[in-house]
This record gives C-alpha cells, sequence and structure tokens, in this order.
C-alpha cells in the first residue's frame, strides 16, 4: 500500500514537471505566434530596453547636473515605454503568457520538491528551563519607540525580568551594563533594540556562555527575522521567559567588533559615515556616489576570501551565513545561522556596460558570492569605513572578519512564526530528466536534510 502511494506522488511530479515544461514552452510561443515577426522585434527590444534601463542608472548614480537628471528621466521613461508598447500590442498573449509562467514556475517548483533540489537544515532546538534572574536592556527610542508602545518593560517585570531602561538623552556603555548585569548574578541576557546593540549584548553573553532573548523592537528586526520570530508583535518574544527552547546559533566578528548580521565595506559604508546621511539618505547617496564609483573618494579595497581575491571591489558585504541569491523571494534572508562559514558578496562596476552586464548575465564578472571561515578586507590606508550591523565606524586596516560558530545560546519562544522554508531552485535540466523518465528511478531518495 505505501509503494502505492509512493508511486502515485512520484507519478504526479512527474506530471508536474511536464506540465511546467509544456506551460514554460508555451509562454513563449503564445506571445511569438500572437504577434509574429513583430513579436521576435519586441523581445529583441525588450532585451535592449533592460540593457538601456541598467545604463540609465549607472549614468544616474555616476553623473552631476542636468546628465544626471536626463538619465534619471531616462531610467523611468524606457521601463514605462516598454510596458506600454507590450501592453499595446500584445495585450491578451501578454496576460495568457504570464498566467502560463506562473503556472510554470508553481508546477516546476511543486514537481521538484523532495527531489533533493532543496537541502536544508533546519536549526536544531533545545530544551530550556526558564531563567531564574534574566537581565532585559532595553532602547525607548528603537524602532520608533516600540519599547514604550508594547508595554515591554511593564510584560518583562511581569514575568520576572531585571530591566535596564536606556537613557534617551545620555549615552550610555551597553556593554559595560552588560558585564555589570553578569556579575550581579544575570543567567540571561536580552535586548530590545536595534542589531547594532544586539550584536554588542549577544557578544557578552557568548563569552560568559549565558542565554541571549532577542526582542524584535528594532527598526528592521533582520537577526529576529532569521530566527523566526514575530516581527510585528515584540511582546511575542517575552514568551521565551516561561515556554522557550534554545538555539545554538554563530557568531561573526570584524576585527574583534560582534556582528549579528553583516559588515559592508565600500561604497555604503563610506555613505554611513557622514555626518548629513541620517536626516537626507537618499540626498547624500547621490552627492557621494558619482566620487565614490569612479574612485575619486574612498579607499581601494581588496578582499581575501576561500583561496579568492577580489580585486578593487566597489562593495564587499561579510555575513554571518550566506544570504539567500537565487531566490527573488527570499532575498535578505538566510536559512541557517549555524552553518560555520561567513557569507562573502562583492560587487565591481566600472562602466555602463558592466552596469547592464548585472542585468542580462546570469554569471557576472563584477559580482562575486562565495563562503568562508574568514575574510580579510586590505586597503590602501590605515583604516577602512565600515558598517557593522547598520553602524557606521572605522577600524584600522586590514580588517580580519572571522565567526565563531555555535557561540551563541539565543532563547526563542517555543511557539513562534518560524523562517519559511526556501521553496525548491527552478532546474530546467532536471525538470526534463524527470518529465522524461518513468518509474520511481525518476526523482532521487530523500535526503538527511529533507
Amino acid at each position: 500500500m505505501s509503494w502505492d502511494l509512493s508511486e502515485r506522488a512520484y507519478r504526479g511530479q512527474r506530471w508536474a514537471a511536464r506540465t511546467a515544461l509544456a506551460a514554460a514552452g508555451l509562454a513563449v510561443l503564445v506571445p511569438l505566434a500572437y504577434g509574429g515577426v513583430g513579436g521576435v522585434l519586441l523581445l529583441v527590444a525588450g532585451a535592449a530596453g533592460l540593457c538601456l534601463s541598467a545604463v540609465a542608472v549607472w549614468w544616474t548614480l555616476t553623473l552631476r547636473g542636468p546628465l544626471r537628471w536626463a538619465a534619471a528621466v531616462l531610467a523611468v521613461v524606457v521601463p514605462a515605454a516598454l510596458v506600454a508598447l507590450f501592453a499595446a500590442t500584445l495585450f491578451w498573449a501578454l496576460l495568457v503568457s504570464v498566467a502560463l509562467w506562473t503556472l510554470a514556475v508553481w508546477s516546476g517548483r511543486y514537481a521538484l520538491r523532495g527531489t533533493g533540489s532543496t537541502r536544508v537544515r533546519v536549526m536544531r532546538e533545545r530544551k530550556a528551563a526558564p531563567p531564574k534572574r534574566p537581565y532585559l536592556i532595553m532602547n525607548p527610542r528603537s524602532g520608533g519607540g516600540k519599547v514604550v508602545r508594547f508595554a515591554l518593560k511593564e510584560r518583562a517585570e511581569q514575568l520576572g525580568a531585571h530591566v535596564i531602561l536606556l537613557d534617551a538623552d545620555e549615552h550610555q556603555d551597553v556593554t559595560a551594563l552588560a558585564r555589570e548585569a553578569v556579575a550581579q548574578g544575570a543567567d540571561l541576557l536580552g535586548v530590545a533594540g536595534g542589531d547594532g546593540t544586539q550584536a554588542l549584548v549577544a557578544a557578552i553573553a557568548a563569552a560568559y556562555d549565558i542565554p541571549f532573548l532577542v526582542i524584535s523592537a528594532g527598526t528592521r528586526n533582520h537577526f529576529a527575522m532569521d530566527l523566526g520570530l514575530d516581527r510585528d508583535d515584540p511582546a511575542a518574544c517575552l514568551d521565551a521567559l516561561t515556554d522557550g527552547v534554545e538555539l545554538r546559533v554563530d557568531l561573526g566578528f570584524a576585527s574583534g567588533r560582534p556582528f549579528v548580521n553583516n559588515a559592508s565595506f565600500g561604497a555604503y559604508a563610506a555613505i554611513v559615515q557622514s555626518p548629513s546621511y541620517r536626516d537626507d539618505k537618499i540626498g547624500t547617496t547621490l552627492e557621494l556616489l558619482p566620487d565614490l564609483l569612479s574612485r575619486q573618494q574612498g579607499p581601494l579595497l581588496t578582499a581575501r576570501a576561500a583561496g579568492t581575491t577580489l580585486d578593487a571591489p566597489h562593495a564587499v558585504l561579510v555575513s554571518n551565513n550566506p544570504y539567500r541569491t537565487d531566490d527573488p523571494f527570499g532575498l535578505g534572508r538566510r536559512d541557517r545561522l549555524d552553518a560555520g562559514v561567513l557569507g562573502v558578496l562583492g560587487i565591481r562596476v566600472d562602466s555602463a556596460a558592466e552596469a547592464a552586464a548585472l542585468i542580462i548575465d546570469p554569471a557576472p564578472r563584477g559580482l562575486t558570492i562565495l563562503t568562508a571561515p574568514d575574510v580579510v578586507i586590505e586597503a590602501d590606508r590605515a583604516e577602512i569605513e565600515a558598517g557593522i550591523d547598520g553602524e557606521a565606524m572605522v577600524l584600522p586596516a586590514p580588517v580580519h572578519c572571522r565567526i565563531t560558530p555555535g557561540a551563541l545560546r539565543v532563547r526563542v519562544p517555543r511557539k513562534r512564526p518560524g523562517v519559511p522554508p526556501r521553496g525548491p531552485r527552478m532546474d530546467w535540466r532536471r525538470l526534463r530528466k524527470l518529465a522524461a523518465t518513468v518509474g520511481r528511478t525518476a526523482v532521487h531518495r530523500r535526503g538527511p536534510f529533507l
């Protein structure tokens, strides 16, 4: 009976693969058949328009004055004109093509689910007894005042936590406060604040091997997101004090400075150093980018990781575990925080042609993506601007980035939204094999990571 059910599932996957291939083929043929030679020319025009749009964006970022405004207009007008042209000439065919592509992607992902194309190990949970002396540091300014809005201090104190409320008008050493809490007998440290504050306290928790509690009271809460916490209700994170489990996650360091998300170097890191950036992000970025991208300002960087050398990248992002890069629906997320490797993303674009290549080339030369246990960032000067979990700082060159596997014991609620699973990558070659085969050999056995 179980064999019949298994064979039925394999048969369903095969037919889903065939449906995906047929729908993808029709998605291309329908507009071509509807538009004839004009349809082919429209596809060529669309590809050329994408390249021109990328070039216009590059000019917008690297030029100043009237030429910049002309390029900005071009960057907006070209895509709009393409959409209008396709809608006017291929209206119904275009709608049908989009629907077919949607069907092809959905069927393809269904067919590939369970074939071994996605191998992601979930972070292991461990049972954890409630803490006896939890200390929580809360920043009332973070996230637009979430600490006050969600009454986090009052709720935490009702659960037996000692709350340290940061003074909104006075700078306080968060690291010193965390060390003092440990000296007073804290058996758990927690933070309601941004990721930069989270990282500083997390390093103290890791150093003393005591649990760390993340409360999603920051603006973006990237670390909380990748832990599967509820970012819309920071008060729900406090459930970990009474009904929690423990995760062992990694912690990154950039020349001794801890980070839970990432450390960035290059153009972005130089821009956030500007005093005007906080009040006028777009204006400051547009003012500084031309000189940074043309290398008239900023350091000349070299990054070395896993035997690979990145020469003169415009930007390097080193992350605590790699971000998703092959799933447009999961960009900015990390599948795991316990893989024990840094993610490295480097970008170098020296011309408008290279900017266009980032759009049309599936493997552009200017984009480097890899993983490594450590990364060295060198520069042609004694100091390097860096953005560590969004905090602007200057570090002595060279900067050594490393990861400490399993350094941090994170306490999270047992009941939480969780991290959305990564869907299988669309692999058309695997789909063709799956659609053509008959019998159980069409699908690989499920691996231990599924």
